[in-house]
């Protein structure tokens, strides 16, 4: 008997980058699966093209923007598969990466979330050249410090030369693609939506470990993520929800005396340090208004422990 994957992704303003998945979803090997779409406010309701070109999807439309894990949340009651893969929009699929992932979860029942090898979209790596290496986004990730708050990707922008092809146990999931077994869900719950837009696969893997479960990467399955090289520059969303919810990930996930040192750490180092960055930026003077709100919400936000 086959096992079903529901596989769940967002769209907001980005309907033909949507469609490009779907479409590859489509080429998958795998053939049980369901896939719901959600979108998440765009400006213009696009159900009717989802609709018409993909008969088979499942579509459901927000009255507002949920953001990340909201967005997401709001498609479990449709979901009815074994597995559930959460996808964003903007990455393609490998052929065999659903096969891939089923296989790998089904024979190792302690792992609670999974990701596969991410890598840069091909027309988006840096200096592209079409007969280079793929370039990697995610190979896995090292655990966030309990004193800065930071952590690292490994892998990030280094060719892939097979250096991470085994597969192994590591700190967090991608946001970007992540499977998860539907008991898990069951037993962790889902997403926290406090955070609306980064941190949320962190704080979900460490709700995972916390259960007893582990978190893994199988790069024998492969996503190729759209995401710009660029994306890092820092406009006034991202540095308020970076500011903001790297307080509330320390809040939710790093209790006891161990977080004053945090603390200290982000009054003395971080807070004059992002102050430095974004003064040297043309134009950022008024982001740092923007990263002091930011991070005053993550210390005064309201917190379940979920």
């Amino acid at each position: 008997m086959s096992t079903k994957v529901s596989i769940i992704t967002l769209n907001y303003n980005e309907t033909p980058t949507t469609c490009a998945l779907l479409d590859s979803i489509r080429r998958q090997y795998y053939r049980d699966v369901e896939v719901i779409v959600v979108d998440n406010a765009s400006r213009e309701n696009p159900e009717t093209i989802f609709r018409e070109r993909y008969p088979e999807v499942q579509f459901i439309r927000s009255k507002e923007n949920l953001g990340f894990a909201g967005g997401n949340n709001l498609a479990l009651p449709l979901a009815t598969g074994d597995y559930l893969f959460f996808l964003n929009n903007d990455t393609e699929l490998a052929p065999d990466c659903i096969q891939q992932m089923v296989d790998f979860l089904q024979n190792r029942p302690k792992v609670g979330l999974l990701s596969p090898l991410i890598c840069y979209f091909p027309e988006h790596q840096l200096l592209h050249d079409p007969s280079s290496l793929p370039l990697i986004q995610y190979a896995g990730m090292t655990p966030v410090s309990a004193l800065t708050g930071r952590n690292e990707t490994i892998g990030a922008r280094t060719r892939d030369r097979g250096q991470f092809a085994l597969p192994r146990e590591t700190a967090y999931a991608h946001g970007a693609a992540m499977m998860m077994p539907r008991k898990v869900l069951e037993q962790v719950g889902a997403m926290w939506e406090g955070y609306f837009i980064y941190y949320e696969e962190l704080d979900w893997a460490e709700r995972v470990r916390r259960a007893g479960l582990e978190v893994w990467i199988a790069p024998g399955a492969r996503v190729w993520h759209k995401e710009s090289l660029t994306i890092d520059k820092m406009g006034p969303v991202k540095t308020y929800y970076m500011a903001r919810n790297r307080v509330l990930f320390m809040r939710r996930q790093r209790r006891g005396p161990g977080l004053w040192g945090f603390y200290g750490y982000l009054g003395l180092v971080i807070t004059p340090t992002s102050i430095l960055r974004l003064l040297k930026d043309a134009g950022r003077w008024s982001l740092i208004k923007t990263y002091f709100q930011g991070v005053w919400s993550g210390l005064t936000t309201k917190l379940n422990h979920s």
